[in-house]
């Protein structure tokens, strides 16, 4: 609602202000609902308030797919892509049978909704190739985001329909 700075005044900032902590709020209600990645921040012990730590979603989905210990992820779903796997997933409603992970693959396709940032796509490829040499990895997103275009998504009315001009 504010077109430039000589029209800005301090209650259009502070609405501004308000529907982004909106949104982030909103956006970790829906987290809530996961039972692995429902959180990027660490807030640290109470005798070490010092290490707390910032860790992106992002960053934690790859690492979960690329953990060499395996366990079954919990929000992470693999989808059958044929008839072993098909199987196996249906006798797993009956008896102890592994599903299959989705690190198992040597291709791992990622699709951001909503956009990615170059760094992102970077911290990816980094992580996938120190923990899973061999694992050719694409990233895929509805946009490549740079720091004007994530702001202005931010301020955007309707987020998911934005006419941010990207």
């Amino acid at each position: 609602g504010c077109d430039s700075s000589l029209n800005l005044t301090p209650q259009k900032a502070t609405d501004a202000v308000d529907g982004i902590f909106r949104s982030l709020r909103d956006i970790a209600r829906v987290r809530m609902h996961m039972k692995q990645f429902n959180s990027i921040h660490n807030p640290g012990s109470n005798t070490h308030q010092a290490s707390a730590s910032y860790k992106p979603l992002l960053k934690q989905v790859v690492e979960e797919i690329c953990n060499p210990d395996r366990p079954d992820p919990v929000d992470i779903e693999h989808i059958s892509s044929g008839l072993t796997d098909l199987l196996k997933t249906g006798f797993s409603m009956f008896m102890k049978v592994n599903r299959p992970h989705p690190g198992d693959h040597p291709l791992l396709i990622i699709f951001m909704v909503g956009g990615v940032s170059v760094s992102e796509v970077k911290m990816v490829k980094d992580l996938v190739a120190t923990r899973k040499p061999g694992t050719q990895v694409v990233v895929l997103s509805s946009v490549l985001l740079t720091p004007h275009s994530a702001v202005e998504l931010l301020f955007a009315p309707d987020r998911l329909r934005p006419d941010a001009h990207i």
